[in-house]
């Protein structure tokens, strides 16, 4: 069962275009374009704008220097499937990125935390002097 999501894609934003899929399939393979490339210009989009920067700001290689997210399906044998799971991985980069991350609020370390780390670094150094030159 899907879940509903809070920016669903427009269907005009989103431009496909139809290719050959690689690796094995046979015959089939080189006579059917039935692999998709999806392109999603994110700065042209109606996503809002903190959104879009969010996206842009992603570490992902599928993001192009103009800011257009490519994606490549051709897991399925017919170009419907490979379209719909194009559009399903597209909203699940932009459901990955509609919740902004939570900010860390700086704590401090308590007084327990404190004291097992100065025992662990006392019994360290215990271990670590005990390894010198033995006297008879």
């Amino acid at each position: 069962m899907a879940t509903q999501s809070l920016y669903p894609v427009d269907d005009r934003e989103v431009e496909f275009s139809a290719i050959r899929a690689q690796g094995a399939g046979g015959q089939n393979v080189n006579k059917v374009s039935s692999a998709i490339h999806l392109r999603f210009d994110i700065n042209a989009s109606s996503l809002p704008e903190e959104l879009k920067q969010r996206l842009l700001s992603l570490n992902d290689s599928r993001i192009t220097q103009e800011g257009v997210l490519v994606l490549k399906a051709q897991q399925h044998r017919t170009q419907e499937m490979n379209r719909s799971d194009a559009l399903n991985r597209l909203q699940g980069v932009i459901d990955s990125v509609a919740t902004p991350p939570k900010h860390r609020r700086a704590t401090k370390p308590t007084y327990g935390a404190k004291q097992r780390r100065l025992e662990g670094k006392s019994q360290r150094s215990e271990i670590k002097s005990s390894r010198g030159r033995v006297d008879d």
